[in-house]
């Protein structure tokens, strides 16, 4: 890495970073900040844009959201006593100069590394981290339960919760402020405003009495304004009061969260301690204060001019370069799954003007972002409302469109009742189009697609695909497309394909059809009260004993099958692989032949346990179809894994070819 250089822009003339000298040197934990003065709590903050900068350089990650709650994170913990006073991080992936100043300055450059520290929040790496996160939204309704468990317990604590703008339009954010409303418990909510254009306060009045209303004794202040205005002269009266509202309401958006309870307190600038600062005293020395909304306007990658002139570019990053923000390039042997389903599925909306595509706040991460530059009228950012947006595809299928909803796997599971309800009881053709499906990597558990194959396949009507290559994903879109006969949903993974060559004209798949990739010629095995073929001259069952595989794969492990399949066959064994293709409908008559054929079935998937393999065994059995083979379900295991390298996820996970080939013997 180059040593940052000094810059002609102030944005980039960054402090030294963690191990040289400072404020930040003397700041190992938040206690160590109550001693500091306001200015040197402004170099804290300099110092912790640098190191934070500094840090992701070198291990990636998220960039843009930290850096702009620098100031917010220093005041936080300058004013409040975590880890007593209850902090939340919504999402989490702001988190990283939280991190440096509780404790871990030490470890931040072991973030999202195996063994090392958390994208986000974990309740269990720090007691500075009450509540962990990942997916958004769900802050304030936790920040809300410990209010109202230290209410129950007697415990005097501030619970904060910070909530990005972003996050502010899933429903469950109002939800839980329409329940703090009614409660009236102490709770304070922080508004990280970094995308909305709103009105800048009105002058000096309105930045005074920003200040003002948050001081003791006018906490409980819808007569704020009445108790100042009543003591002013008439002449000034009326604009003291115009003033005081624009403070507090902003054009109309603080009125709607004061009529659902909340007092609200801005907008104020996020960056700016001398507004922060006093705000957050004058509420922690209040005792009486109800539901609190702050709201503090900040930019995304402040402090960093690279971040700030593209915050999405720089949003999530790889390890780049901090004097050009260049991000470290890898040469992909392949285009990436979710390129490939953006290209096929322009293809197929050239072809066919029913076709829409839906997303929740994720156009790059979903590859919608190029379908809509092809088709614009046809593309529909929904926000973060994964719930939303299901019955919104629903009613769109309703009436005849044929909407293609591109959400990850995890996010996926947010919209469960919407699925259930009002798509698959109504039978309605729904395509689901389920990405990051597997293990992600670096994000780990929060983020890890595990589940939909098993919390879908138990729903009626649902037909379920998992293409095991780009080829057979432009296939499965096609069959995607062509079907009108109820929801179905198709799974890949995160990252590079296996560099199979793309169709130029993919086409439908057979519904519930699998195929044979790989066979060696194997031999019918005698089962118990099975009699052996006439004319057979080969050599006894006996012989064929654990030498008789077949791997059914259903998704992208079909690699890693192919890989034991050779080892197998190398040493003189009989083995057949399977792309299942389909986990729902089953194909039961694939699934019989090769339970028929081999001594031992394995099932492989990059899922949870309950689901292909549940399918397939469930079938066996209540068919008695058994017989005497071994059939041997290789899942995702039964814990949530840490984040780390891939490969090395799936070496925990049991999905590589040795421990494939554990499952082959007697």
């Amino acid at each position: 890495m180059t040593e940052a250089k000094p810059q002609d822009s102030d944005v980039n003339t960054l402090p030294a970073p963690i191990g040289h000298n400072g404020v930040l040197s003397r700041v190992n934990i938040p206690a160590d900040m109550k001693g500091l003065s306001d200015a040197e709590l402004r170099t804290l903050a300099d110092e912790l844009r640098a190191a934070t900068i500094e840090a992701v350089s070198k291990t990636g990650g998220h960039l843009g959201a930290g850096l702009g709650v620098v100031e917010l994170t220093v005041a936080i913990h300058a004013v409040f006593d975590t880890p007593d006073d209850r902090l939340i991080w919504d999402v989490g992936h702001q988190c990283y100069p939280h991190k440096i100043l509780t404790g871990r300055k030490d470890r931040i450059e072991t973030l999202r590394k195996g063994g090392g520290l958390s994208g986000f929040t974990k309740r269990s790496e720090s007691e500075y981290d009450p509540f962990g996160a990942g997916h958004s939204s769900t802050s304030i309704s936790a920040a809300m339960g410990m209010s109202v468990a230290a209410d129950q317990q007697g415990h005097d604590k501030h619970c904060i919760a910070v909530i990005g703008d972003g996050a502010m339009s899933a429903g469950m954010a109002y939800e839980a402020m329409n329940n703090a409303g009614e409660n009236k418990n102490r709770l304070i909510v922080i508004l990280n405003d970094n995308e909305m254009s709103i009105a800048p306060p009105v002058g000096a009045m309105s930045k005074y009495l920003t200040k003002l209303v948050s001081k003791k004794g006018y906490i409980n202040a819808r007569e704020m304004g009445k108790k100042i205005v009543d003591h002013l002269p008439s002449p000034i009266r009326h604009a003291a009061k115009r003033a005081e509202e624009g403070a507090r309401v902003a054009i109309g958006g603080g009125s709607l969260f004061e009529e659902m309870g909340f007092y609200y307190i801005g907008p104020v600038d996020g960056h700016d301690l001398s507004q922060l600062l006093p705000i957050l005293r004058n509420l922690k020395e209040s005792d009486d204060y109800g539901p609190v909304l702050i709201h503090a306007r900040t930019e995304k990658g402040k402090g960093y001019s690279h971040a700030e002139a593209s915050p999405s570019k720089l949003h999530a990053v790889k390890t780049f370069d901090v004097d050009t923000g260049v991000q470290a390039k890898s040469t992909p042997a392949a285009p990436t799954y979710t390129n490939v389903f953006a290209s096929e599925l322009i293809r197929q909306a050239d072809k066919d003007e029913a076709i829409v595509a839906i997303h929740a706040a994720m156009p790059d991460g979903t590859g919608l972002d190029k379908f809509a530059s092809a088709h614009p009228t046809r593309t529909y950012d929904v926000g973060i409302a994964e719930q939303h947006a299901v019955t919104f595809a629903a009613g769109m299928a309703a009436e005849g469109l044929k909407p293609f909803v591109a959400i990850y796997s995890t996010f996926l599971q947010r919209a469960y009742d919407q699925i259930v309800h009002d798509v698959a009881i109504q039978n309605l053709p729904v395509r689901f189009m389920i990405d990051r499906a597997g293990l992600v990597g670096a994000d780990g558990a929060t983020h890890a697609g595990s589940f939909d194959i098993a919390y879908l396949s138990c729903l009626p009507n649902m037909m379920l695909m998992a293409a095991s290559d780009e080829a057979e994903l432009c296939h499965m879109i096609a069959t995607a497309a062509a079907y009108n006969d109820g929801p179905c949903a198709l799974r890949y993974p995160r990252g590079s394909g296996t560099g199979a060559e793309v169709p130029e004209s993919a086409k439908a798949l057979p519904i519930g059809q699998g195929r044979i990739v790989f066979s060696t010629p194997c031999h019918p095995v005698q089962r118990e009260g099975s009699q052996k073929p006439q004319g057979d001259s080969s050599a006894s069952p006996q012989n064929d004993k654990a030498a008789s595989v077949a791997i059914l794969s259903y998704g992208t492990r079909l690699e890693e099958a192919l890989k034991a399949a050779k080892a197998l066959s190398e040493q003189g064994k009989k083995v057949t692989v399977a792309d299942a293709r389909f986990a729902k409908p089953l194909d039961e008559a694939l699934v019989q032949d090769l339970a028929a054929r081999h001594d031992v079935l394995i099932t492989l998937e990059e899922g949870a346990r309950g689901g292909f393999g549940a399918i397939v065994l469930e079938y066996l059995a209540n068919n008695d179809l058994l017989n005497g083979v071994r059939v041997r379900t290789l899942t995702l295991p039964d814990t949530f894994q840490d984040h780390n390298d891939p490969d090395k996820q799936y070496e925990e996970a049991g999905l590589v070819v040795n421990q494939i080939l554990r499952h082959c013997g007697d």
